[in-house]
């Protein structure tokens, strides 16, 4: 009753602006402030400080620095065999598994559209039909930075505009579409195992989405799905690069092309995972 009641709140509250009051909060560099944030959130969540090599609070400059903060050079080994799919983030896994031609899985009894998802020319989106998924979310707790689950060139970007829901998992769980609902940046790859899709699912209280290509995006209402340009910064990545992070914490979603890959057997909802690990094996190497 609670879950459902947490999702019917979600469309009163003026979501937008909740998101834009906790961007500015969040970048406030008065260092009584920004401290007092970080150390109330060190109180609140069971976040592993013993992985980053800075002083919490004072090497921080603003709470957003500390929510999207590095780690220590060692503190995420990416996994040596050349054929594992890694995990591009630290997080929960909600669901993961083959697409029903291209229909993915959102919860129990829920599905959504994989061309509601990418939002993109129908010809495209078909590379993936009956292809393989997985939705991972990160917590507030959790490391914040994305990575590449292996090696590919990324090809393009798009911004598509929308909602900001809550992507927890009651709202998983009561909400149809979520994650064609919420507002999303699409990356897209071109990889020895055909195309890949990295998709930032935005949130409720995720004030952007960075990455190297497309600098800071902020979130909007609504408007076309935009292509970004990404000739800002090389486009080859290798598997465990920095492909981004969210200003706050969310979802990311992977997409791979029938036969791409098998996910590993204790890959499966509920199971917590950390960048770099290995969650699947690939499987086919023809683009």
């Amino acid at each position: 009753m609670f879950a459902r009641l947490f999702v019917y709140l979600q469309y009163l509250l003026p979501k937008y602006l909740l998101t834009s009051l906790v961007y500015r909060l969040a970048r406030i560099r008065s260092t009584s402030i920004k401290n007092g944030l970080i150390r109330g959130f060190l109180k609140i969540y069971d976040v592993d400080t013993g992985e980053v090599d800075r002083r919490i609070p004072d090497d921080f400059p603003t709470f957003n620095a500390f929510f999207t903060r590095e780690l220590a050079a060692d503190a995420r080994p990416i996994a040596t065999d050349p054929a594992a799919l890694v995990s591009p983030v630290d997080g929960t896994l909600s669901q993961a598994g083959t697409l029903t031609e291209d229909r993915l899985l959102q919860a129990k009894g829920l599905e959504y559209s994989l061309d509601d998802l990418l939002a993109i020319d129908l010809a495209d989106a078909r590379r993936f039909r009956d292809g393989s998924f997985a939705t991972i979310y990160l917590a507030p707790y959790n490391y914040h930075r994305v990575h590449a689950p292996m090696d590919g060139n990324l090809v393009a970007a798009h911004y598509v505009p929308g909602d900001l829901f809550s992507v927890n998992n009651a709202t998983a769980t009561y909400l149809p579409g979520l994650f064609h609902r919420n507002e999303r940046l699409n990356l897209h790859f071109e990889t020895a195992a055909g195309p890949l899709a990295v998709i930032f699912v935005g949130a409720m209280n995720v004030g952007s989405i960075t990455t190297p290509w497309t600098g800071e995006v902020r979130p909007r209402r609504s408007g076309v799905v935009e292509t970004l340009d990404i000739a800002a910064h090389p486009t080859s990545v290798g598997r465990g690069d920095l492909l981004g992070w969210f200003n706050m914490g969310s979802t990311v979603i992977l997409l791979l092309p029938e036969g791409a890959c098998s996910w590993n057997p204790d890959f499966e909802p509920g199971a917590v995972t950390r960048m770099g690990a290995a969650i699947g094996q690939l499987v086919s190497t023809t683009a």
